[in-house]
């Protein structure tokens, strides 16, 4: 797949090193191309720097893993998005969020021709990205969106990135639950102390 990553942080930064030694070929999106977040990246290969509109241009998918504050601006700032799927990761925490919007997701709808918007990879932390492997058990990852093949398209982007079973928490009016489900996993990890080594594990009784 052709993959666009804005915003090459913790998490996105994360997943385009995953996915570029899945095979995946990985365009990030930056503002400057000489000075960004994750420069490294640029060293793997199957990735390569662009600006934001370029990325998103040679890409079929985009993720966008930018601070929750800043993706109506950023999706704004993708050009041309018509038939893109676009893959949000933010979560809104602490009301801290695109004002207007009580979820990332539907500020991207709202701000971009793409129609296909699922949010994924926002419920864990890019340690869990990284290796999602506790001890031979693979963490679960969920999504919501109400479009088939945008979750068809992340449902095998995480079992690249080495994820268990994938959830889907339903449509477009589920973006806000699986942020609420990001809030749980956030609260635990950080302000209750458990340490970020935590994830989530759906058990089914035979």
């Amino acid at each position: 797949m052709n993959i666009a990553i804005i915003g090459t942080g913790n998490a996105g930064g994360t997943l385009a090193a995953k996915w570029a030694h899945a095979g995946h070929n990985i365009r990030l999106g930056v503002k400057d191309k000489a000075n960004f977040k994750g420069k490294h990246l640029a060293e793997i290969k199957g990735i390569s720097v662009h600006s934001i509109t370029e990325a998103v241009e040679l890409s079929e998918i985009v993720l966008v893993s930018t601070p929750a504050t800043a993706a109506a601006e950023v999706a704004r700032s993708l050009g041309n998005t018509e038939g893109k799927i676009i893959i949000d990761t933010m979560n809104i925490v602490m009301g801290r969020g695109p004002e207007g919007f009580s979820n990332t997701a539907d500020a991207i709808l709202a701000n971009t021709l793409a129609r296909d918007v699922v949010k994924c990879f926002n419920t864990t932390g890019a340690e869990n990205m990284q290796n999602p492997d506790y001890d031979g058990v693979k963490l679960d990852m969920f999504m919501a969106g109400s479009s088939i093949k945008g979750k068809q398209v992340a449902e095998q982007l995480a079992k690249d990135a080495g994820f268990g079973e994938v959830y889907d928490m339903g449509g477009n009016d589920k973006f806000f639950l699986i942020e609420q489900l990001a809030n749980v996993w956030i609260n635990q990890a950080i302000f209750m102390g458990a340490g970020r080594n935590i994830g989530f594990k759906i058990i089914k009784r035979k």
